[in-house]
């Protein structure tokens, strides 16, 4: 009986095959082809004890995380569907229902303010009741309320709808890290990242819904069908998260007697993925049951171990969020021909006009955003990526405002407005998958949630600079300085790139260790699931 170096024991006939077997596939190559079968003993199978950590990498990448991305990827998808929504939905009412500049400031707020309960609730449930019952409930939650916008009659009933739409937004953290959870450490960074496509996307398809339905050159739309069209994507989200979506394993296994069942999850990914289950994890196999260290709450995030990460995350995911909901918010501005309107008051009245091909073009700068993030978080590794991104975002919104305040003209601030989408998004997406490595499995949600309820913050003040009475060149000189916080905050945080999840928090192994890890992400490359 020999230790194969995953955690389990594997019986051989020879210590020279476990060598030769090593040395062809490699440590994290776990997906046997079938050409291959027929060089494997089949009296040969794996037997003891294995650790979540360990199945997961030996599960390799397939359709079982492939199920879980577009699960996951529809509810990114409807929060940046919201968000967007809420910039265009904000200037036409206060067109047609003559709202002054801090009602329509509210709009936005609003929804920011319910996502601040939503994650401080929400976010420590998933780590009390499992991950799969609150990622339905969040989508569940903004489907129904995204959808009853729609009728609302008055102000006040449509900032009561918003408000919970916010607060099953705040509870989208939940399906981020259940595919965190489920991806072997050197894919995890890059098909973590190909999530934020579909963010890119959802903010795409509101520009488009909002071209077909509220007008264009002045003539009044429909924003009610606007708002419907815009919920569609998370009631999809539901369907697809309730019939392939799991709980997740590395969960269960701190859960007191459910090791076994996160086994059979397991055994269950791997018919998905379309791997040989009875050799990889027959029935002889135990997962390695894990005794949770923290209790799932929100004192224990300013314990001696969390302390000052939490003060370092909790800074960048409010610098991050107020830069990039204000750059969003900026753009819509600039490119509203209401507000430059001369019979636009205060107060309200004028009509509204937006620019939906600048709009457009400066969002799907997101898409390649998304790309460079992808191409390079392996490469340069999460810390200087964040740092570079949030760096070049604050400079190009700064000089965006500049040339806009100046009246420049339409295609130079396009092209400003462009990079500046471009490094948010590289920036943003980058510290989403920082965090969920950073954090260990029994605070993941609670930690991760509790830094999007901060950045909620960011997102509610956004709107009053945004939509105030300053002037552009004010509003990209506070960007610039929020930027430059961002940049101090996410400079601090723990490199992360090949690192097992929530492995930072450990105390670290020896150089032979770290050697290991970079083998790791040379020779798991093959099994990445997108980018291979």
């Amino acid at each position: 009986m020999v230790d194969d170096g995953y955690g389990l024991v594997h019986a051989s006939s020879s210590d020279d095959y476990l060598d030769q077997e090593e040395e062809e596939v490699g440590p994290t190559a776990f997906i046997l082809d079938n050409d291959d079968e027929g060089s494997v003993d089949e009296d040969e199978t794996y037997s003891g004890t294995i650790t979540v950590d360990d199945a997961i990498e030996r599960l390799g990448m397939g359709r079982f995380q492939l199920y879980i991305l577009v699960a996951a990827g529809l509810c990114f998808a409807s929060d940046a569907m919201q968000v967007m929504v809420l910039s265009f939905l904000g200037e036409v009412l206060k067109v047609e229902w003559n709202l002054t500049d801090d009602e329509t400031a509210m709009i936005s707020s609003i929804l920011f303010v319910g996502a601040i309960f939503g994650t401080l609730i929400l976010g420590p449930l998933a780590d009390k009741k499992g991950r799969k019952p609150l990622f339905l409930l969040s989508a569940s939650v903004i489907s129904f309320f995204s959808l009853a916008v729609s009728f609302a009659t008055s102000y006040r009933s449509l900032l009561a709808l918003l408000f919970f739409v916010g607060f099953g937004v705040g509870g989208l953290t939940v399906p981020f890290d259940i595919l965190s959870e489920v991806l072997p450490a050197a894919s995890r960074g890059k098909n973590l990242l190909v999530i934020e496509y579909f963010w890119s996307i959802g903010v795409l398809m509101v520009v488009a819904f909002a071209r077909s339905t509220l007008g264009i050159n002045g003539e009044s739309g429909n924003w009610r069908l606007f708002v419907v069209l815009s919920s569609l994507p998370c009631w999809i989200s539901v369907i697809v998260g309730y019939f392939c979506v799991p709980e997740s394993p590395r969960w269960l296994v701190t859960q007191p007697g459910r090791a076994q069942e996160a086994l059979e999850i397991i055994r269950k990914a791997a018919e998905r993925n379309r791997i040989d289950v009875d050799f990889n994890f027959p029935v002889t196999l135990h997962i390695a049951q894990e005794t949770a260290e923290e209790e799932s709450d929100f004192c224990e995030l300013f314990n001696e171990r969390w302390r000052w990460t939490t003060v370092k995350l909790w800074g960048a995911w409010g610098a991050f969020a107020f830069g990039y909901y204000g750059t969003i918010m900026a753009i819509t501005e600039i490119f509203d021909d209401e507000s430059k309107s001369a019979d636009a008051g205060a107060d309200g009245g004028g009509s509204y006009d937006f620019d939906y091909g600048a709009i457009f073009v400066s969002s799907s700068a997101e898409l390649i955003g998304t790309t460079i993030a992808i191409f390079t978080v392996d490469v340069v590794g999460r810390v200087p990526l964040q740092v570079t991104s949030y760096s070049l975002a604050g400079l190009s919104v700064y000089v965006l405002c500049l040339l806009a305040d100046k009246g420049m003209s339409r295609n130079t601030l396009i092209i400003f407005s462009f990079a500046a989408r471009i490094f948010e998004m590289s920036g943003s997406c980058v510290t989403w998958i920082s965090t969920a490595e950073i954090l260990t499995t029994e605070v993941r949600t609670t930690g991760h949630s509790a830094a999007n309820a901060v950045a909620r913050i960011g997102s509610i003040i956004a709107p009053f600079l945004v939509e105030g009475h300053s002037s552009l060149a004010t509003k990209g000189l506070v960007m610039l300085g929020v930027h430059t916080m961002t940049v101090l905050c996410v400079s601090q945080l723990p490199e992360t790139k090949g690192s097992h999840m929530g492995g930072h928090a450990q105390v670290p192994d020896t150089s032979e260790h770290i050697d290991e890890h970079d083998c790791l992400d040379e020779s798991n490359a093959t099994t990445d699931l997108v980018l291979s």
